[in-house]
């Protein structure tokens, strides 16, 4: 089963990058792990740029391909001004005509020690409009005891609850038909 992960962060040192990183080295049998990479390189979106017949830029082309992909999606992201950051929510605007995507599994995890409320509810809401599952497993309250450093080791608990997420994103993908 392939899994795509999104940092909704930009920054090069993103906790919630380093949330993914930690991710990956917990995941289930059977599960294979992408991070995207091209969040930044994608141009803002304008709905004239995606009419029926034309092609869309390369950059949300290879975002679409990527995501039609994964059987899943994994995506951690911070809060801005009690919102998503906006290269995010852009991502997302790209792929809300993509008719492969409703009913795909989506695990939110929220790498902020403290808060990160308004921006894990936004993001829900998204989601569920673009006809996404998403997970009631997800750890979109925070689950962290401290802020989570580029390289740096989960604690055991924060470690059993992500280990725990991620085998419930292995079963709801298990569960989804075949498309």
């Amino acid at each position: 089963m392939r899994v795509l992960a999104i940092s909704g962060s930009l920054r090069s040192r993103s906790s919630n990058r380093a949330l993914l990183d930690a991710a990956a080295s917990l995941l289930p049998a059977g599960m294979t792990w992408q991070t995207y990479e091209g969040l930044a390189e994608l141009p803002h979106f304008n709905p004239d740029d995606d009419e029926d017949g034309r092609p869309v830029p390369p950059a949300v082309a290879d975002l679409r391909a990527r995501v039609i992909a994964a059987d899943g999606w994994v995506i951690s992201s911070p809060e801005y001004a009690h919102g998503l950051p906006g290269s995010l929510k852009n991502a997302l605007d790209w792929l809300v005509s993509c008719p492969e995507l409703p009913g795909k599994p989506v695990l939110l995890l929220n790498a902020s020690a403290a808060g990160g409320n308004f921006a894990q509810a936004s993001l829900a809401e998204t989601l569920r409009t673009m006809s996404l599952h998403l997970l009631e497993d997800s750890l979109t309250a925070p689950f962290l005891p401290r802020k989570l450093q580029e390289g740096g080791a989960l604690e055991p608990g924060a470690a059993r609850k992500l280990r725990d997420a991620l085998e419930a994103l292995a079963a709801a993908i298990r569960r989804r038909p075949s498309q």
